[in-house]
């Protein structure tokens, strides 16, 4: 129940990364199959049909359900915590946020045992989706469209908990590195996701309503969503790497013991970054038809954009340059991500050109550079950032032995996998098919890259191992775990208090904690005098508004049976006429949630100055 409630910012980077974790399982085990499938030519071990619904929910569940919620996970852990806040600017928001994501996931899993998954492609183009038949895209449309605006609100959340909470002498140049990225990050969100909000709708209101938004004899355009898809898309590539960039500026500085080099470029390259990643998103579209004129632009943009990215890596190497190194599981999985990443960007830049991109276009090539920039660059700074932020939510360490190797064995299966998938769109195997003929030459490199995935899968099972034996039988450790924390979050005692900080803490520059280690005695100056503190109360209202929803989107699935194609409005009346009820039923408990929300004045409650003094010394 207390899970359940919560409106703790460190309890919801609990929920988010249980949730997060046991999607990229879901997310793993599609990829599995899907290579078990490729590994030899003419193989049956899955039909084309589910092939294409297991290759469309690996993608989505990777992008919606993993990757995302797993940055959500550390950005709840650390990031009130960097800026001194007690928590973040709407509690009550920020739990809403998981929920949404929670039940949006939840609904579009059961897709595989209510009539089949979505099996248009992870970016669902409109006359494939429009033409698929079954329930599929209508679990992935609103699916989406649930767990979107709890990712919607999240960011929103951050934006005004980074503008607004920041401790005194925080400015905006001494935040660290990770805030910043998470900063942009949610300013991203709040402008790349309405985009697919809208498509969304359209393409709901295309296949149960009978609307032609995209249908061409309707006097729709197919690739008007091409363009809302993208238009978030592309902009989401950098809600990802962004915050995972912030994690290994974290590491890096960490771990070789030394202030991150050129700090004022590294900001000045996140934002921009952000600005440029809203003028390339047409460079997935350079076979659309388009034309000279806007392929040149947005190649252009495509190759301007690699170069505040440029800026960053090199400016990581100098940070490590003469650095006294510690080569902790997080180092690795940080020194590892540079190649790995640099691979990806080149591979990039290549598809920058719109000629060379018709060749590369839909061939293995585009699935190995996505997936060097998305593992290379995002997994693993989740993996690295796991361990790095482990004792900060858990208050236990988990173990360096069993943590290197799954490094190892993740880092060699990962280039197994991929690297040679660049070959085989080069040699011409197309991306998106289930099966392929023997002596075509893609028969030894499917065959290695199967073998790559295995070894990958055996890496999570072992770092799966390490984190239930760690919170099963793991050492408890105290603040500051690495011994070598430069910001705030590891100045704090373990656990960390339920309101963060007793006193708001004041903030003299950058890498806060790192200075007063150095200049004073290892404890942050206060900014206030020891008071009571405000703290918000527990409820259950996100989940159930949450689950409101949960309810009328399966109402709003069935409403359409029988009348798909748009049957004439006087035959609007369902197949099935329970489904209008499940969904007001569903709309009403959400909006009863709401109103109880409106017209209950929770004004939260107060922590005595006495109560503080006495939990502050049981802490310690």
């Amino acid at each position: 129940m207390e899970y359940l409630t919560t409106v703790d910012h460190k309890k919801i980077a609990i929920l988010y990364l249980i949730m997060g974790g046991l999607f990229f399982a879901m997310g793993g085990i599609e990829a599995m199959l899907i290579r078990i499938q490729l590994a030899v030519p003419n193989n049956s071990i899955v039909s084309a049909g589910l092939f294409n619904q297991i290759i469309t929910m690996h993608g989505t569940t990777m992008i919606f359900l993993a990757a995302m919620p797993l940055l959500f996970a550390f950005m709840n852990a650390a990031v009130p915590l960097q800026i001194g806040a007690r928590d973040v600017a709407f509690p009550f928001l920020n739990a809403l946020g998981f929920w949404l994501f929670f039940f949006g996931g939840i609904f579009l899993n059961l897709s595989w045992i209510m009539g089949g998954a979505p099996d248009a492609g992870w970016t669902s183009y409109a006359s494939l989706s429009l033409a698929s038949p079954g329930h599929g895209i209508d679990f992935y449309a609103l699916g989406l469209q649930i767990s979107g605006a709890g990712t919607l609100i999240a960011g929103i959340n951050f934006l005004v908990t980074i503008i607004n909470m920041r401790a005194p002498g925080m400015t905006y140049m001494r935040m660290p590195l990770f805030t910043w990225t998470t900063f942009v990050a949610s300013a991203l969100i709040v402008f790349a996701f309405p985009p697919l909000t809208i498509g969304l709708f359209l393409l709901i209101f295309d296949r149960m309503f009978g609307t032609g938004f995209f249908v061409v004899s309707q006097g729709g355009n197919t690739i008007i969503w091409e363009h809302l898809f993208w238009i978030f898309g592309h902009p989401e590539v950098y809600i990802l790497v962004l915050p995972a960039f912030g994690i290994f500026s974290e590491i890096f500085a960490t771990f070789s013991r030394k202030r991150l080099f050129g700090y004022s470029a590294m900001v000045f390259a996140t934002v921009l970054i952000g600005f440029l990643g809203f003028m390339v998103w047409a460079h997935h579209m350079f076979t659309v038809g388009m034309g000279p004129t806007a392929n040149a632009i947005f190649a252009v943009a495509t190759m301007a954009i690699a170069v505040p990215t440029g800026v960053k890596i090199f400016n990581w190497l100098l940070t490590i340059w003469g650095g006294s190194i510690e080569f902790t599981t997080p180092m690795l999985y940080s020194l590892a991500f540079i190649p790995s990443f640099v691979m990806g960007g080149v591979t990039g830049v290549m598809q920058a050109s719109a000629p060379a991109d018709y060749q590369y276009h839909d061939s293995y090539f585009i699935v190995a550079h996505f997936h060097y920039v998305i593992v290379g660059g995002v997994v693993f700074a989740l993996l690295g950032g796991l361990h790095f932020y482990f004792p900060l939510m858990f208050g236990k360490m988990l173990s360096e032995k069993l943590g290197k190797v799954a490094f190892v064995l993740f880092f060699i299966g990962f280039h197994l996998t991929f690297l040679v998938q660049h070959f085989l769109g080069l040699m011409g195997m197309p991306r998106r098919v289930f099966t392929y003929l023997p002596g075509q030459g893609y028969d030894t490199f499917n065959l290695i890259s199967t073998v790559g995935a295995f070894t990958m899968a055996l890496a999570v099972i072992i770092l799966l191992i390490n984190v239930v034996m760690t919170l099963a039988k793991g050492k408890r450790v105290g603040r500051d775990a690495w011994g070598d924390g430069r910001t705030l979050e590891w100045s704090l005692p373990q656990p960390i208090p339920f309101y963060n900080f007793a006193q708001t803490p004041l903030i003299r520059g950058l890498d806060a904690f790192a200075l007063e280690k150095k200049e004073g005695n290892g404890e942050m100056l206060p900014a206030e005098s020891l008071g009571d503190i405000h703290m918000p109360n527990n409820s259950i209202l996100p989940f159930v508004q949450s689950l409101g929803l949960f309810v009328a989107a399966f109402g709003a699935l069935y409403i359409s049976d029988g009348q798909k194609w748009a049957l004439e409005a006087v035959k609007a009346l369902p197949e099935k006429p329970w489904a209008v009820f499940v969904l007001i039923i569903g709309l009403a408990i959400t909006a009863g949630a709401m109103i109880a929300r409106s017209l209950k004045d929770d004004l939260g409650y107060h922590i005595t100055k006495e109560e503080l003094i006495e939990y502050e010394r049981g802490v310690k």
